[in-house]
């Protein structure tokens, strides 16, 4: 089996507030049975990846409703000042009637790269015109979306691959990540990065040992579009070791160019992108 990259850029990490993190604890084990085995809050959460050897982390978090962006975002700002090598996808709602003021603002912060939309939970379409504007805003402003848009591990009429698509086609040069490979949708979220260059996926729940059934067309796929594949965790949310996917993805025994990429050079020259960083600075980034 190849050996581990020694340097690794967790993509996609999820930090919430204390009490917020505990009700979605709550909510996964009474909607889906899913026990957390990473029951941290979020200090403890960064001191554990940085342990394991994530040195750079990326997170996200997501408003579930109306009104809760901007505390959320608050708190975003705050964490963000206290640590070195950490950044984040912000929370955003369009039915708040400040969210494009407070987008505008956000998207000075070099350490917030962008948005997520967590299209499954808070129940709209990518297509929705609501979203336009910010999707014109980072666009101008050159950040990015990091979508859960896929069916999987479980789906709604709001995820998938063609709601996407029309969102694409309305937008085609949208800079985005979609998280999870699009699962279960590998095939054609993959195919899409053939015409649209500001496109990502992460791996985040993709490589779970048995009996989730993860990513599943084979190794040709993932060479083919290494260059657009970026390392992400899902941590704390897994009910897995941290590791496990690592292991899984080295196990496949792919170009060491495949392993350098994804675990790295891919996320630190998106980063360098979205944070305009010409040197390296805190973050450690190499500039070229």
């Amino acid at each position: 089996m190849i050996e581990r990259p020694d340097k690794i850029i967790d993509f996609h990490v999820h930090l919430f507030p204390d009490k917020l993190f505990d009700a979605i604890r709550e909510a996964f084990l009474r909607q889906y049975n899913w026990r957390i085995m990473h029951r941290y809050y979020y200090r403890e959460c960064i001191a554990r990846l940085r342990e394991a050897g994530a040195g750079v982390i990326v997170y996200s978090n997501y408003a579930h409703r109306a009104g809760i962006a901007g505390e959320l975002n608050r708190w975003n700002e705050k964490i963000l000042r206290e640590y070195d090598d950490l950044y984040c996808f912000a929370a955003y709602h369009p039915d708040d009637d400040d969210a494009l003021d407070m987008a505008r603002r956000l998207l000075e912060n070099p350490k917030i790269l962008g948005f997520k939309l967590q299209l499954l939970v808070q129940n709209f379409y990518p297509f929705d015109e609501r979203l336009y504007p910010l999707y014109e805003m980072v666009i101008r402003k050159n950040k990015h979306i990091l979508f859960h848009t896929g069916t999987g591990p479980v789906g709604n009429q709001f995820v998938g691959l063609k709601p996407f698509v029309k969102a694409l086609d309305r937008f085609p040069e949208l800079p985005a990540t979609v998280a999870h490979l699009g699962a279960h949708e590998y095939t054609g979220f993959m195919e899409l990065l053939d015409r649209h260059p500001g496109l990502y996926l992460d791996t985040a729940f993709c490589f779970l040992p048995p009996p989730y059934e993860g990513y599943n067309l084979g190794p040709a796929y993932l060479e083919k579009y290494k260059s657009r594949i970026l390392y992400g965790s899902d941590y704390p949310n897994l009910i897995t070791p941290w590791e496990a996917e690592i292991e899984n993805l080295l196990k496949m025994n792919l170009s060491r160019e495949f392993y350098d990429d994804i675990f790295y050079h891919n996320g630190a020259a998106l980063i360098r992108s979205l944070t305009a960083q010409g040197e390296t600075g805190k973050s450690g980034l190499p500039s070229g």
